[in-house]
């Protein structure tokens, strides 16, 4: 019976040990301000071979501050407008400056989300090929996820949850 209490009495200060060091870890990590440079390196990247392919994209969002989220998620809910997101403020990995969100760019500088469009006129849909070309450069797409689908979104998570984020995990900057 001494050794039970004894490993429970151990496990209890290993999981004391554990939070406070997490607590210490989130408070003490700072937040990102910018698009972390691996995900911006390639969004260029990505922007340059989608115009090789006659595509031309714009990118409608990058990095977005806790703040930001927060009136976004408003919309549709305490402010007047569609919903446009899920997430609060913390909860996007656009917060992280690691994701980015992509529309297409027509010639007139019209900006599109047209899922279906072939204007490079090669019998295959535009938004795909953009999407196509973000997976070989290690972008995960929100049309694949199996809920939500956020066909515009562009992520590199860097096998990062949302929640080791929050405690302050980061991912390497190179």
């Amino acid at each position: 019976m001494k050794i039970i209490k004894g490993i429970l009495f151990i496990a209890v200060l290993a999981s004391i040990y554990y939070v406070i060091t997490l607590e210490w870890k989130k408070r003490n990590t700072p937040l990102p301000t910018e698009l972390h440079p691996i995900v911006a390196e390639n969004r260029d990247i990505l922007i340059q071979r989608a115009a090789a392919k006659g595509i031309n994209i714009v990118i409608t969002d990058d990095f977005r501050s806790a703040a930001e989220q927060d009136r976004l998620y408003a919309r549709g809910r305490t402010e007047e407008g569609t919903i446009v997101t899920h997430v609060e403020g913390g909860e996007s990995y656009h917060n992280y400056g690691l994701a980015i969100d992509f529309a297409l760019k027509l010639d007139d500088g019209t900006v599109v989300w047209d899922l279906e469009r072939d204007d490079n006129r090669n019998g295959k849909s535009d938004w795909m090929e953009v999407v196509s070309i973000a997976k070989e450069l290690g972008f995960e797409w929100g049309g694949d996820w199996r809920g939500f689908k956020d066909y515009p979104h562009l992520e590199m998570d860097f096998g990062l949850s949302i929640r080791e984020l929050q405690y302050g995990e980061r991912p390497p900057e190179q």
